[in-house]
């Protein structure tokens, strides 16, 4: 199931603006002081490195992705996520606008 809307949330208003212009996201707070960013990825090849654990949920479009020390490429559409540990990384390539959620663990 694809999220589409979140509910009584706190945002912040300045985008956070990655590679370019190539990411772009918002930071949100929920009620209970979860935190999520909420963006869109540009058609791009890039490299992400985490602290904490993340989930990527994607809510439009689509994408590629390789978790570090993975060798293989797997593919994440609309109301498809994956997980990233923390302390790591992953790339992901984008064809078309990659609409997303990520949860921070």
């Amino acid at each position: 199931m694809t999220t589409e809307r979140i509910d009584g949330v706190a945002v912040t208003t300045k985008a956070n603006v990655y590679f370019d212009g190539k990411c772009v996201s918002h930071g949100i707070t929920l009620a209970d002081g979860t935190k999520k960013s909420v963006g869109v990825i540009l058609q791009s090849s890039l490299t992400f490195n985490t602290g904490a654990p993340e989930i990527m949920e994607c809510v439009g479009g689509a994408c590629e992705y390789k978790l570090a020390g993975s060798s293989e490429w797997k593919k994440s559409a609309a109301g498809e996520q994956f997980a990233i540990p923390a302390n790591s990384s992953f790339e992901i390539r984008v064809a078309e606008p990659y609409h997303y959620i990520c949860h921070f663990g």
